[in-house]
């Protein structure tokens, strides 16, 4: 009969203590090592005394003579065999409650909420656990109240994997293990089986199990299938399949699955989508692989088929080197068939288009820079992209490929720019643009200073060079090579900037300045009027040539500061500070001689002209200039004191962010010595509404004929011109909520894998930016209760009448607005939309509705009015892994 003890936790030490010792005895007498035979292993290291031949017992000191050393005993005089059944490392277990120790069964049994046992990496924890150490089995099951209610359910990890279990039982020997109603997840993936049995660290097998993203005890969806094999963070791979939403089995079935369970890059298909298009018919849309070339390097191989028999394909490599570059390539290739063989309006277009994206980290190689931003094709490329508005509305394609490098005291840049207009088909390139700088020198400056520089030490001298190729054509024409080389233009200019800072007089800071310039052109274009044919001859030069000119000057600044403060009032003070600026330059006519008047048309109307008003940097300005050139910017804000908390700092509030005047006078001009007047103000009001105006004023009046007349504007009536155009806009930014409150839970971001602009791999700030950029339906903040954005822009210009008769004012008004309002706590609706309130006509306009379905997104975006008319709904899933199983419905409404 066993004989059972039960005791306290607090006294399990001292029986452990006990039992170790009982234990430990009985294995030494069953090994039978007699005394005797242990004694054998010892050896004595001292010598014996020749004198007597008597041999020493024990370890006695003695008086050693004639020797170096003295060795000491190394060998153990106790040794003991291993059990069979023992682990090879210790068992750590603790009990909240109690424990009972059965030692003739070898049975320990641990009670308490929290109970766990450790042994390696295998953690077990569980309301009641039972080890076996005949077998080494360690079971655990849940703990239910009185009513029936779980108190607490097993939890069992091993490494990376964790489950929570009905029942847990495993082998701590072996590391193998059979669960019941066991939850684990896999990454995104919430795992369930009625059984799983651990085969091993990485592999498991699943009986009649589910998985899905749904982080709930009852999943709003799951894929169901009887046997499922698990490769820990790796894959899934399952028999029949089919989907359960709600807890109802669809009777829909695959005949086995495959799940991705690694995180991170891995290669793949990436699977398509159905879309439809009026003039292209069915689409099979994005379908595609995703390749890891290396660790640097990827590539994403995207294709569309159509089903009037059109097809699209895309290559896009990518390359990432931290702390060195990133970037990547996109190659689009387009082959669609408009409508059927036979229409009138069939067409076959072939179109391609190329982007270039490339980014140096600057810590790479410090004082070296280079960048590309190339985006160029077929000028009807981005007509006929497939359910695109945003890019057929685009008709403009820029590139730029930098390179920079610094060494002081010098800089260079060297730039490729391409600019191109779709709809005229015209291709500007700039091959290349060259800037060369010489940061400012100070000759005279002394390299051990002590004290303050002289005044003539401040004497600094800079040089400013670019050199500019220019070149175009157009796509739509042929000889494109021809065409390339009859347009090419080249220059260059150059600039010697000399500057002196003296010292401060007073409020005043003085600034004299000397400027040398000189330009290179190519040629010389001259217009004669042939009056024999009555049109206009032009004789061009090639060849080598350059001017000169000169500019000298000397400006003052300062700043003026004014306060006005109030007694026992909230506005506390209002500062204002003015900053004018004044300056004295006199340029004199170096290039009188580059200056003509010829007739131009056979009403005898003549013009001033310039023999290199078609070179790339232009003519030096004509005459000679004496003159003033003024300036003055205001700027106005108050401090504002709190009212509940008197001991807080003053907060500033801006009124007027800045004001400004400037314009010019030439003393030397036979007429019109004033130049026209910019006006321009800014302001930001209560950090809510930016306001920014600006305005170009005429101090001169016209004649009936809209001409000018040499007569200040004020000599008739008290104003200072009239207004050749101006504007005004206004934006401004509201929302509801208690803006210090958290947001909801953040909706996971399913990342592209062709992300235009960046290489990889992604922040997360990248990842986000990238997916609401694209689907702005998809991802909204529940915890805010509307939004508005909204900005208002107006404009005006003065145009002269066709007729001469005067002018008249171009007035133009729009307004955009973004806004989104909570219909319900899951729900959410948006309207984005443009007026033109000059025209009354209404631009593009899109609706969406969100709805959050926990696990799951709907989207619903319509475009009701404008050229492109559209509705799109999608339902998807949140998780990235499933971002390829959604619903999506499209259909584009063309206004021809």
């Amino acid at each position: 009969m066993n004989v059972v003890y039960k005791v306290k936790a607090k006294l399990f030490l001292a029986s452990s203590l006990t039992i170790a010792f009982l234990i430990l005895t009985y294995s030494s007498f069953g090994q039978n090592i007699p005394v005797k035979s242990a004694s054998k292993n010892i050896k004595d290291t001292l010598p014996l005394n020749k004198t007597n031949g008597i041999k020493p017992t024990g370890l006695v000191q003695r008086k050693v003579l004639n020797t170096d050393t003295i060795k000491l005993p190394v060998a153990d005089t106790f040794s003991f065999r291993t059990a069979k059944d023992a682990l090879d490392e210790p068992v750590v277990y603790h009990a909240d409650d109690s424990m009972i120790l059965d030692v003739p069964g070898k049975k320990i049994l641990l009670y308490g909420k929290i109970s766990s046992v450790k042994y390696n990496d295998n953690e077990l924890t569980a309301p009641f656990i039972v080890y076996d150490q005949k077998t080494n089995l360690v079971k655990a099951v849940l703990s239910k109240d009185s009513l029936g209610r779980v108190i607490s359910f097993p939890t069992f990890k091993q490494g990376d994997f964790s489950s929570v279990s009905d029942t847990i039982e495993f082998n701590m020997r072996s590391g193998r293990g059979l669960t019941k109603g066991t939850y684990t997840q896999q990454g995104e993936m919430y795992v369930y089986g009625e059984k799983i049995k651990k085969e091993s660290d990485d592999v498991f097998y699943a009986l009649r199990g589910r998985f899905t993203t749904c982080n709930l005890d009852t999943p709003h969806f799951a894929f169901v299938s009887n046997k499922i094999k698990f490769i820990n963070k790796k894959w899934a791979y399952s028999g029949p399949v089919h989907p359960e939403f709600e807890g109802v089995p669809i009777p829909i079935y695959l005949p086995f699955g495959i799940f991705p369970l690694q995180q991170g890059r891995h290669s793949g298909f990436i699977a398509p989508s159905f879309t439809a298009n009026d003039r292209l018919g069915l689409a099979l849309e994005g379908i595609g692989y995703y390749k890891i070339l290396s660790p640097y390097w990827d590539v994403v191989f995207r294709g569309t088929l159509y089903s009037y028999g059109g097809w699209v394909s895309s290559v896009s490599p990518r390359y990432f080197r931290k702390y060195k570059y990133q970037g990547n390539f996109q190659l689009d290739l387009q082959r669609l068939k408009n409508n059927f063989k036979g229409d009138p309006d069939f067409s076959v277009t072939r179109t391609m288009n190329v982007q270039w994206r490339h980014n140096a980290d600057v810590k790479a190689r410090p004082g070296v820079n280079f960048s590309a931003n190339v985006n160029a094709g077929s000028s009807k490329f981005n007509s006929q992209v497939p359910n695109s508005p945003a890019r057929n509305f685009t008709n403009q394609l820029n590139s730029t490929i930098a390179y920079a490098k610094t060494w002081k005291p010098y800089n260079i840049s060297i730039n490729a720019n391409h600019n191109q207009n779709t709809t005229l088909g015209l291709i500007n390139l700039n091959l290349p643009d060259v800037a060369f700088n010489v940061n400012t020198l100070y000759p005279f400056r002394r390299q051990d200073v002590a004290g303050d520089y002289h005044w003539y030490e401040n004497l600094g001298v800079a040089l400013n060079t670019q050199a500019r190729s220019l070149t175009s054509f157009y796509d739509t024409a042929g000889h494109i090579s021809k065409q390339i080389f009859d347009n090419l233009k080249w220059g260059a200019n150059h600039n010697v900037p000399i500057s002196l800072s003296l010292p401060s007089l007073g409020p005043l800071q003085i600034s004299p300045s000397v400027t040398y310039a000189e330009r290179w052109y190519q040629q010389r274009r001259r217009v004669s009027w042939d009056a024999l044919n009555g049109k206009v001859d032009t004789t061009i030069r090639n060849g080598f040539y350059s001017e000169r000119d000169m500019a000298f000057g000397v400006g003052a600044s300062s700043r003026i500061f004014g306060m006005y403060t109030f007694n026992h009032s909230k506005v506390q003070a209002i500062r204002h500070e003015i900053r004018p600026t004044i300056g004295v330059s006199y340029k004199p006519d170096m290039n009188k001689h580059t200056y003509y008047v010829t007739q131009v048309d056979r009403a005898g109307n003549m013009a001033q002209l310039n023999i290199y008003d078609q070179s790339v940097f232009g003519p030096f300005s004509f005459g000679k200039f004496a003159g003033l050139n003024f300036g003055i910017d205001n700027n106005i804000s108050m401090k504002v004191r709190n009212k509940k908390d008197t001991s807080a700092e003053l907060k500033k509030v801006s009124l007027l962010d800045g004001l400004s005047l400037n314009g010019s006078y030439n003393f030397l001009a036979d007429s019109f010595k004033l130049s026209q007047l910019s006006l321009a103000a800014r302001s930001n009001l209560f950090e809510k509404v930016n306001i920014t105006a600006y305005a170009t004023i005429d101090p001169y009046l016209t004649n009936s004929r809209g001409d000018r007349i040499d007569k200040y504007a004020w000599s008739r009536k008290a104003s200072l011109g009239s207004f050749t155009n101006s504007g005004i806009s206004l934006q401004s930014h509201f929302q509801g909520g208690n803006g210090s409150k958290k947001t909801g839970e953040k909706q996971t971001v399913n990342t592209p894998v062709n992300v235009d602009g960046s290489g990889f791999p992604l922040n997360d700030y990248q990842q986000e930016a990238a997916y609401v950029q694209s689907h702005p339906g998809e991802f909204v903040d529940f915890s805010i209760p509307w939004t508005l954005d909204v900005s208002y822009s107006m404009r005006i210009t003065r145009i002269r009448k066709p007729d001469y008769s005067g002018f008249t004012n171009d007035f133009n008004q729009d307004v955009n607005w973004n806004s989104s309002v909570n219909l319900t706590p899951k729900w959410k609706i948006g309207l984005n939309g443009f007026y033109n309130i000059t025209a009354k006509q209404i631009g593009t306009v899109s609706m969406f509705l969100s709805r959050d379905l926990h696990c799951w997104q709907m989207s619903m975006n319509i475009s009701p009015v404008g050229l492109y008319k559209f509705f799109n709904i999608t339902i998807s899933p949140k998780s990235g892994i499933l971002k390829d199983l959604k619903v999506n419905r499209t259909r584009y409404f063309y206004d021809l």
